[in-house]
This record gives structure tokens, C-alpha cells and sequence, in this order.
């Protein structure tokens, strides 16, 4: 089973190639502002380290956040449409799921910047999410215990606690692509390609000016 894997939820845009659980082509750039430009080039140049075209995969696993709305959203947004062009499955992984299956067993703490001086945050135990997706100030999570990984837990270490600084910053493409492998091994579907954002996106439609009756 060859998977396209990537994930646009974070500043990062992570792209791997599987052939079932073993990466076989990987790419991650980070620029937080050019998600639409880098994704189809970091696909391709992924493609071409694994030497397979993109009329070869089977599945698509993309990352479904929590994120930003206009990062996010390209990531989706191309899952949907390749998968269309392409007539395969695409499904999508919990971004944060990522970084803690990264992080390996026992109880980590993952967090991923949310801007405003907010993080989006899970907690696991074994790879098992207990807590969360949420999104809150880093002051305002009580009990943050085990492991801390994510760009988030960096950022905001003096409140969080130490960072565990050999893990991943931020979601590695080819953890969203294993997960989905995992599951379908296993004979259960995995998730459906659905926006995680936990809040409203940071730009507004403003409302129409109220009409001015004639005096």
C-alpha cells in the first residue's frame, strides 16, 4: 500500500510517502505564510525521493488539526481534491495524534501554537488520547504532566514545563500516514478528512454599515 501523507495544520508543511508503515520519501518545510506555494512542491519532491508517481498511491492521509484556519485548510483542501482526481480514499488524522505517536508510549503532552498567545493541546497516555483537542492560554492548563512536545510547549516552557527537546516540534507527515495504516490493518476505518479549528478563523466578513434613515 503506497500512502501521500502531509499536514499543513502547524507553520510546517510535512509531506511523506509510505509503502504501508515504512517512510520512503519525506519533505518539511517551515514558512508559516506560504502553505499554498510549498505543498504541491514538497509533494512532488517527496514522490520523486520515494520514486513513485503520483498515479501510484493508494491512499491519502492528511492532517486534520487543530490549526489555523488558512494553513489548515490547504492541507484539506488538496486531500479532497487529490483523492477526487486520483479516485482513492483520502482520511484524516488528529494532527496533535501525530506528535504524540511520535513521541512514543507513556504520558506526553503535546501542544501546537495557536497564535494569540494560545496553544491547541491533547493529552495521551501510550499513544492514547485522554484530554483534548482543546485550545487555551498556557496558563490556564492545570495538571500538565509526563512528557512536553510541540512547538507549542517551546513557546510557553517557562509555564508548561521542560521541554522534552528530542521530540518533534511539530506533526511528522509520516506518523499521520502510519496511523491511517494502523487502522486499516486493522480493519477499522479511519477518520473522515474534517477541519479541527476549536475557534473562529482570525478574519472576520465585517457586517454591513446600518442603514441611515433620512431625517
Amino acid at each position: 500500500m503506497l500512502i501521500l501523507a502531509f499536514d499543513t495544520s502547524t507553520p510546517a508543511v510535512a509531506v511523506a510517502v509510505l509503502r504501508d508503515a515504512e517512510t520512503i520519501g519525506v519533505r518539511q518545510h517551515v514558512n508559516a505564510r506560504r502553505h499554498a506555494e510549498v505543498l504541491a512542491p514538497a509533494i512532488n519532491d517527496a514522490l520523486a525521493d520515494a520514486g513513485v508517481l503520483l498515479r501510484d498511491i493508494d491512499v491519502l492521509a492528511v492532517g486534520n488539526g487543530p490549526g489555523p484556519f488558512t494553513g489548515l485548510r490547504v492541507g484539506l483542501v488538496t486531500a479532497r481534491s487529490l483523492g477526487h482526481a486520483l479516485g482513492v480514499p483520502a482520511y484524516g488524522v488528529c494532527s496533535l495524534d501525530a506528535l504524540a505517536a511520535a513521541a512514543g508510549d507513556g504520558e506526553v503532552f503535546v501542544a501546537t501554537d495557536a497564535r494569540r498567545r494560545e496553544v491547541y493541546w491533547a493529552r495521551y497516555q501510550d499513544g492514547l488520547r485522554v484530554a483534548g483537542p482543546e485550545v487555551s492560554r498556557p496558563h490556564e492548563i492545570s495538571d500538565v504532566t509526563g512528557r512536553r512536545v510541540g512547538q507549542g510547549a517551546a513557546l510557553y516552557a517557562d509555564e508548561l514545563g521542560p521541554l522534552d527537546a528530542a521530540a518533534a516540534q511539530y506533526p511528522p507527515a509520516e506518523w499521520i500516514g502510519r496511523l491511517v495504516y494502523r487502522a486499516l490493518a486493522a480493519g477499522e476505518t479511519p477518520g473522515a478528512v474534517l477541519p479541527m479549528y476549536l475557534r473562529r478563523p482570525d478574519a472576520q466578513v465585517p457586517k454591513p454599515p446600518k442603514a441611515v434613515l433620512p431625517a
